[in-house]
């Protein structure tokens, strides 16, 4: 027996499918997986096959014909194809979490394209399949041209590289938003946005911060978060996270978060530092750098909602220089940070300092 790829094109009507199948069967031909692309000419059924080794490519091709099947494309495979696609497409989705600049090679991988060549010029309205090519636009500016010889590319393939370019993209802007702080007593710690991998870092942070630093972050009592509300501050739908660590690999520790939580216009802010980080500068360099994403995103106010009697938050938010407005509410101020129209909040920078 041996491995052949098989790929065809039935129409996409109920029973077709089966006697392209049935067609396979009467020759010995065992399916091991199929897919099917959906396309504006039909169905395109790419399989993967165990043929007795009597028969070669033109006897696959009579016997797709047979049934039903046209525009046939047959090609000898190895055992890795036996691995199925959505685990195939994981693999190469992880290597590239690990190497971003490895596109080229992924895409590779995926498509058994002949050539894959990353232009300065962007996609456009070109973006998609045309046969043989495929352009994918790169979201860090220019796209991918892909080329190979047959089969040809299907909609559903497009999708796939699509997917694994934006990937990368993403990943490339996470490394490039990693930054190496020194604060003012020469401590040095690393500020990057969050990733669903710090949840257990995330869990030990708290742990370590006593339970009045833990009050003040979430406005109630000393109770730590579950791990199911940290996961979903790790990736909020409209917003940011960073954390800030030291130490590498095994050894490192999370010793603050920061959030900025988006709600319409506006965008809620909060900080937690470990206690032994606390008074070092830390929290403020972290709030400038939410502030300036917040601007850069078009938000038009940022929020804090600190207790009247943390006056270490208030002096953090004196630090970064802008002119707020507080709006006391009992034990509890909200202090407002305008961004995209300064005009509309009174500025009165002495605010936090009154409020200390």
């Amino acid at each position: 027996m041996a491995l052949w790829r098989i790929r065809a094109t039935v129409d996409d009507r109920p029973g077709y499918l089966s006697v392209l199948t049935a067609s396979l069967a009467l020759r010995g031909v065992n399916i091991l997986t199929v897919q099917v692309h959906t396309t504006e000419v039909g169905a395109v059924d790419d399989f993967l096959v165990d043929a007795p080794d009597s028969l070669g490519e033109a006897e696959l091709v009579a016997a797709v014909e047979r049934g039903r099947g046209r525009d046939c494309w047959v090609a000898r495979s190895e055992a890795r194809g036996l691995v199925d696609q959505p685990t195939r497409v994981l693999a190469l989705a992880g290597g590239l979490v690990r190497d971003p600049d490895g596109t080229g090679a992924a895409l590779h991988a995926l498509l058994g394209a002949d050539d894959v060549t990353w232009r300065p010029t962007p996609a456009g309205g070109s973006a998609g399949v045309g046969g043989s090519t495929m352009l994918l636009a790169d979201p860090a500016g220019g796209s991918y041209r892909l080329a190979r010889r047959e089969p040809s590319f299907t909609p559903a393939e497009y999708a796939r590289a699509q997917a694994l370019v934006e990937l990368s993209a993403a990943v490339a802007r996470r490394d490039a938003e990693r930054v190496t702080l020194v604060l003012p007593d020469s401590a040095e710690v690393v500020v990057r946005p969050a990733g669903p991998d710090d949840l257990p870092g995330l869990v030990e942070l708290h742990d370590r911060c006593s339970p009045r630093t833990v009050a003040r972050r979430y406005l109630s009592g000393a109770a730590r978060p579950s791990p199911e509300r940290l996961r979903r501050l790790l990736d909020p739908a409209r917003g940011l996270t960073l954390v800030a660590t030291v130490g590498a690999g095994a050894t490192e520790q999370v010793v603050a978060m920061a959030n900025l939580l988006g709600e319409g216009d506006e965008a809620e802010v909060a900080l937690l530092v470990r206690d032994d980080w606390q008074r070092r500068g830390l929290g403020s360099a972290l709030l400038r750098r939410l502030l300036g994403h917040a601007d850069r995103v078009g938000v038009a106010a940022v929020l804090l909602h600190v207790q009247a009697e943390n006056t270490a938050m208030l002096r953090t938010v004196r630090r970064v220089a802008r002119p707020t407005r507080i709006d006391r509410d009992g034990s509890l101020l909200t202090v407002t940070v305008p961004l995209a129209d300064p005009a509309r909040v009174p500025r009165q920078p002495d605010a936090a300092a009154r409020a200390d």
